[in-house]
């Protein structure tokens, strides 16, 4: 299975291609339309600002709906993930990709220090192959300010800080799934879930 990393001029890519091919992925890097049309599955990273990240991937946003619609996996990692969203209202409201209905929002104002950085640990909703072999309570690691409000339905798994948040979503078709968190950061659990992607979808 050949899975490509969409390049789009944000994103922490090395970090994610060299945890892909320590799980033994075929992996490439890539920002051309006809390459990411080859793909057997997708990764889209996502490191900044939602506003930035949706211009910047807007050449490319047709090739992966389309691939999408196609039914080949995508999975969306931190930003990644919130860009999958109907919107966000990181700087003002601006259109996410829509392919996961939904609302990217702020951690509201208390005591906790925003943005939530570090370790968490999830609150398993459901059992998807992404998550084959990881036990609930598992230990990820997170760095964001604003998370997705969505559908319980598209809820996978859930993380508490202040309040509970979706820290895995997924469409309802199952091919694309976002995680809040950073499974290229995440130690064992993390590299489990890429390896989970790597041999459960895309076949």
């Amino acid at each position: 299975m050949k899975t490509i990393i969409i390049d789009y001029g944000l994103g922490n890519l090395r970090s994610i291609e060299k945890a892909l091919q320590y799980v033994g992925a075929e992996v490439e890097i890539s920002k051309e339309a006809h390459v990411i049309d080859t793909a057997d599955a997708l990764i889209l990273p996502g490191v900044g600002a939602f506003r930035d990240a949706m211009m910047h991937f807007s050449t490319l946003e047709r090739v992966v709906k389309d691939a999408v619609d196609e039914g080949k996996p995508l999975l969306g990692i931190c930003l990644g993930m919130q860009m999958l969203a109907s919107e966000s209202e990181e700087g003002g409201l601006h259109k996410g990709i829509d392919i996961i209905p939904g609302r990217v929002t702020r951690f509201p104002a208390s005591e906790l220090k925003v943005p939530h950085m570090g370790w968490n640990s999830l609150i398993k909703k459901k059992d998807i192959p992404l998550l084959k072999g990881i036990e609930n309570g598992s230990f990820v690691y997170f760095v964001h300010s604003f998370h997705v409000s969505t559908d319980t339905k598209y809820e996978v798994a859930m993380c508490d800080y202040g309040l509970q948040f979706p820290a895995i979503i997924a469409n309802e078709a199952g091919n694309v799934i976002g995680t809040q968190f950073h499974p290229e950061k995440s130690g064992l659990t993390g590299l489990r879930m890429l390896r989970n992607f790597v041999e459960n979808y895309g076949h």
